[in-house]
C-alpha cells in the first residue's frame, strides 16, 4: 500500500530542476530548505513513476552543498568513517539506528520488501550526500555521519542561493 504523495510547488520544482540540471524524479515534497529559502533536500517516493525501486528517500538537491560534499568524498572521508564503524561500537549503534529510522520512514510510504536503505547503511559509508540529506531532513542526532559531514562543510549557503528562480511560481530557474 502506498501513502498519498504530498505536493511540491511549481516554484520549488523549478528550483530543484535548476539545482539538479534535470527534472527531479519521484519527488513527494521539500524535506528541508536552505537558509536562503530554496529547497536543499526533497523527499522522494520509494518507486519511480515506472515502478522501479528508488530507495533514496531523502535526495540532496542543493548544488553548492552537493559540490562541497563531493570534495569530502574525494578526500577519502567515507573510507575513514567506515573504518571508525569497526572500532567505535557507540558510533556503529547510532548508525544502525539511523538505518532503521530510514527504513521505517520509507516503508511507511511504501514497503519495498528489502532491508537496503541508502548510503551504505548500516555497514559502511558510501554516499555523504545521502547522509547529509537525511540529517537535514530529520535534524541533528539522527544520522551521525550526516551531522559530521554538514559540520565539516560549514555554512554552504553563505554565498547566497545556488540557483535563482525568476519569480515566485515561475517555472524557470537558473543555476549560479
Amino acid at each position: 500500500m502506498t501513502s498519498p504523495a504530498p505536493s511540491i510547488s511549481d516554484a520549488d520544482r523549478a528550483a530543484v530542476t535548476a539545482q539538479l540540471g534535470r527534472a527531479p524524479r519521484a519527488v513527494r515534497e521539500v524535506a528541508h530548505r536552505c537558509p536562503c529559502g530554496l529547497p536543499s533536500v526533497v523527499a522522494t517516493s520509494p518507486r519511480l513513476e515506472d515502478g522501479t525501486p528508488f530507495p533514496t528517500l531523502f535526495y540532496l538537491t542543493c548544488s553548492r552543498l552537493a559540490s562541497k560534499l563531493g570534495t569530502l568524498e574525494a578526500d577519502g572521508r567515507m573510507r575513514e568513517m567506515t573504518e571508525r564503524l569497526r572500532t567505535d561500537p557507540e558510533l556503529a549503534a547510532a548508525y544502525q539506528r539511523a538505518h532503521e529510522a530510514y527504513l521505517a520512514e520509507r516503508d511507511a510510504i511504501e514497503p519495498l520488501g528489502t532491508d537496503v536503505s541508502a548510503g551504505g547503511m548500516p555497514g559502511r559509508v558510501k554516499c555523504l550526500h545521502v547522509h547529509a540529506g537525511h540529517a537535514l531532513a530529520r535534524g541533528r542526532g539522527i544520522n551521525p555521519f550526516g551531522d559530521e559531514a554538514l559540520d565539516e562543510v560549514g555554512e554552504w549557503w553563505a554565498a547566497g542561493p545556488c540557483v535563482h528562480v525568476d519569480r515566485p511560481g515561475d517555472e524557470t530557474a537558473t543555476r549560479d
